[in-house]
């Protein structure tokens, strides 16, 4: 076996030395071009795409694609000038699949695949002229394809081209290449290992990646997401030099307008109250997932960074290598990081950050995978409450990514493509709605890395398919609800939960969580449940293997512990962190651990442990083991440097003298009580407001049940009383500061037979979870509260109305 294997290994190389140095060989004879689709000048209505980078082209040079991301419209063209060197007559070749081609059915012939199986359809336009070939209808995989000819009368001649996207459903383009030699005389690999040298030549890349400054900085934080921000700015606060560096053009992660996740987790909580200080200044404060695009305050992550002169952040910047000391720490131990390599998404130049501190908060633990360092991805072999060191991994299976969506209204009809390429729904199957929330999660049973182009793509095809069935096939009340409506958004970054998780001196466990453990270097308060996601049954029954719906299950736990330090750094990598769904944890104690939030509060204790590593010139374990004292004085003091001025109480003055709550003599009704019927909704009106507990709220229904029904608490009384106030407590419990308040609320009358807006009487884009409002007084013996943001989980401690004097 192993001759065998270095016998092909040998004949491998061989044939791809010989087609490197036969493209090399034309590459410097000037008569061909190689053209990144992601340098294109114009990128119209093209997106750059990097999240499968590392699959397209490992090492250290990566591949980024554009995506042609219409939701059923075709996007404007992308442009760009390419000069090619030598008059004549030029092949066109484009590196492009048919993205379908995973679920072909067995028997397809020619003509249905390229009329029903071919999404993602485009061509490339050479001066004007559209070429007569169609891309996106080939290719398994990525290949090359030839997308035309053209022609220069002049050595050195401009070549106007255009990627033109016939269909709006996310053809893609890897790159394009020019050259005089024949379609069957080219001779570019199509598999992206060989690809990697191919492209250093074509780009003309430098061996070594340029520091991006001589100097080392403090620390390198990898990752934008909330823990990554945290870690940047507490470190940055505490003096540090620090580099950020964010794969994409916003900060936020999960929780940007990219994905559009709330944010969950408790701050500012014992053991150390003003950890969470940072991660609070950074909001939404309100709850609700897949909304519009302003709610997600990418701007304010963004100007905290900005404000820190010390903090230099590189946007748009993969890592995709890093470079380790070759003799250690000098001290025996032998893993230490020097560097890391970043490749710009758009412009292809790479950069060397040199650091003395590094910190993974990429969510997939990219950094310490490049790194070596020791790592798990899936469930447990073994209970969680066996011993660490038996905890191998079962298997790769893990929760999974979600491509959020929402239609909006618009002034007319419209219309939406059959998509036979799609899931197709009949209706046993079909759960009608008119959005997308958490629960479109998929990629549950397939690696959340290496197979993530095809988790993506799983969840543009249930969204595609189940808004094809809504538009052309719902019948009664839905026809008329949909006839008006479009997407308005679908992510294509798709909304990670779990992947690799970075081993540190502590994995944190199931039992270490519901038996309370308690840590002498606890850190992080922790509220979240043990919440772990399963492939929906009814889904699977309908989709096997390519499921995309999920449900969850809330394992009991303290109302909140605290996360050892010990977690938050690499046990055999010395200089790396970790802060955020990475971190040393088991797959269930994950759960618990990964929402936003407690991220970010992750990341502020990484900043702090930085501090006093650079202090001591010492190495993360060495905090724990020589200096926690003072870490915890950092803890204790916070890292925010201004005192939080963000209040969410709004607690109306008039209330000391508003006299009778006629609430509390109401019966109420709702259109829906969580699933979990822990939160009546008798609890509205039965006088107890304690926003720091979540026991006495009324909950609603959200994510896929509410999105077909409106939601809203009726209050009816026995005989009429007369109200000109109410006043609103409303939000979940989550430390010193309860959040994630209702932001639209309308008071309604009921009169002449319906349903009546009360003028004054109704509030949007609220942030505060207890306010008040007067309006002109009504006299009726039935109000009821509208919740109008359909699909959104309502939340509420009380509602209180009143009848003020003047």
């Amino acid at each position: 076996m192993r001759r065998h294997f270095s016998l092909m290994s040998s004949l491998f190389f061989v044939l791809f030395l010989g087609l490197f140095l036969s493209f090399s060989e034309n590459v410097q004879a000037k008569n061909a071009v190689f053209v990144e689709a992601e340098s294109f000048q114009e990128k119209g209505g093209w997106i750059v795409d990097q999240q499968f980078m590392d699959i397209m082209a490992p090492g250290e040079v990566g591949s980024v694609i554009l995506l042609a991301h219409g939701m059923g419209k075709p996007v404007e063209n992308a442009k760009t000038t390419v000069t090619l060197p030598k008059a004549g007559t030029y092949q066109v070749f484009v590196r492009t699949r048919n993205w379908a081609s995973t679920w072909w059915p067995t028997d397809l012939d020619e003509v249905t695949r390229e009329q029903d199986w071919s999404p993602g359809k485009f061509r490339v336009v050479f001066n004007g002229k559209a070429s007569e070939i169609t891309l996106g209808i080939e290719g398994k995989g990525w290949e090359w394809q030839l997308a035309g000819t053209v022609t220069t009368q002049k050595d050195g001649e401009a070549v106007a081209v255009e990627l033109e996207d016939l269909t709006g459903f996310d053809g893609r383009v890897d790159a394009l290449y020019f050259t005089t030699e024949t379609e069957a005389e080219c001779s570019l690999p199509d598999d992206a290992e060989p690809l990697v040298a191919v492209r250093r030549a074509a780009l003309n890349l430098p061996e070594k990646a340029p520091n991006v400054r001589e100097k080392d900085y403090d620390l390198v934080v990898v990752g934008g997401g909330l823990a990554g921000v945290c870690a940047a700015c507490a470190a940055a606060q505490l003096g540090l030099e620090v580099a950020l560096i964010q794969d994409r053009p916003v900060l936020g992660g999960n929780g940007s307008t990219e994905v559009r996740v709330h944010l969950n987790g408790g701050v500012n909580l014992p053991p150390y109250k003003n950890v969470g200080n940072m991660t609070y200044l950074m909001g939404p404060h309100g709850g609700g997932n897949a909304r519009e695009a302003a709610h997600y305050k990418d701007g304010e992550r963004l100007a905290l960074c900005q404000k820190y002169s010390n903090l230099d952040l590189y946007l748009s910047t993969h890592v995709m290598g890093v470079e380790m000391a070759e003799d250690g720490d000098g001290n025996g131990n032998p893993k230490v990081i020097k560097a890391v390599i970043g490749k710009h998404i758009e412009t292809g130049v790479e950069t060397r950050f040199p650091g003395k501190l590094f910190a993974d908060c990429t969510g997939d633990g990219c950094v310490g995978y490049l790194a070596g360092a020791d790592w798990r991805m899936g469930r447990e072999a073994k209970s969680d409450y066996d011993e660490p060191s038996a905890l191998d991994v079962a298997d790769k299976l893990t929760m999974g990514a979600s491509c959020q969506w929402y239609t909006i209204e618009t002034s007319g009809e419209t219309t939406f493509p059959e998509v036979p390429w799609a899931h197709q729904f009949c209706k046993e199957s079909i759960k009608p709605m008119l959005r997308g929330d958490w629960d479109w999660e998929t990629g549950l049973n397939y690696d959340q890395v290496w197979e993530m182009e095809r988790v993506r793509d799983n969840a543009l095809r249930a969204a595609y398919g189940h808004w094809s069935y809504m538009k052309n096939h719902a019948g009664g009340s839905w026809a008329e609800k949909v006839k008006n409506r479009e997407f308005g958004w679908l992510a294509f970054i798709a909304g990670k939960r779990e992947s690799r998780r970075l081993l540190g001196d502590v994995v944190l466990r199931e039992q270490d969580i519901v038996e309370d453990r308690q840590w002498e270097d606890g850190c992080v308060p922790c509220t979240w449940s043990i919440d772990l996601h399963y492939p929906d049954p009814h889904n699977s029954k309908y989709f096997p293997g390519n499921e995309f719906r999920s449900y969850c299950v809330n394992g009991k736990k303290p109302p909140h512990y605290a996360i050892p330090y010990r977690t938050l750094y690499s046990r055999n990598v010395n200089n790396l962190f970790m802060a955020g769904r990475n971190i040393s944890v088991t797959h269930i104690a994950l759960g618990t651990v990964r929402v936003m939030r407690t991220g970010g509060m992750m990341g502020e204790v990484v900043g702090m442990a930085a501090s006093v590593c650079r202090k001591h010139d010492s190495l993360p374990r060495s905090v724990y083991t020589d200096y926690l004292p003072e870490l915890v004085a950092l803890m204790e003091k916070g890292v925010a440097d201004f005192p939080i001025d963000k209040s969410v109480m709004n607690t109306p003055k008039w209330l000391a003298t508003a006299g009778i709550n006629h609430a509390r003599t109401a019966s109420v009704k709702a259109s829906s009580e969580h699933g979990s019927k822990l939160y009546p909704v008798t609890n509205i009106n039965d006088g107890v407001a304690d926003v720091l507990t979540n026991s006495s709220r009324w909950v609603s229904l959200g994510g896929q049940e509410s999105e077909r029904m409106e939601t809203w608490v009726e209050f009816t009384w026995d005989k009429p009383i007369t109200v000109n106030a109410a006043r609103f407590v409303t939000g979940q419990a989550g430390g010193a500061r309860p959040g994630t308040p209702v932001d639209n609320v309308q008071v309604q009358i009921f009169k002449n037979g319906c349903w009546t807006d009360i003028p004054k009487a109704g509030v949007k884009e609220n942030t505060f979870c207890d306010f008040g409002l007067t309006f002109d007084a009504v006299t009726t013996d039935r109000l009821r509260i509208f919740v109008n943001t359909p699909g959104y989980i309502a939340r509420f401690w009380e509602v209180e109305f009143y009848n003020l004097q003047k």
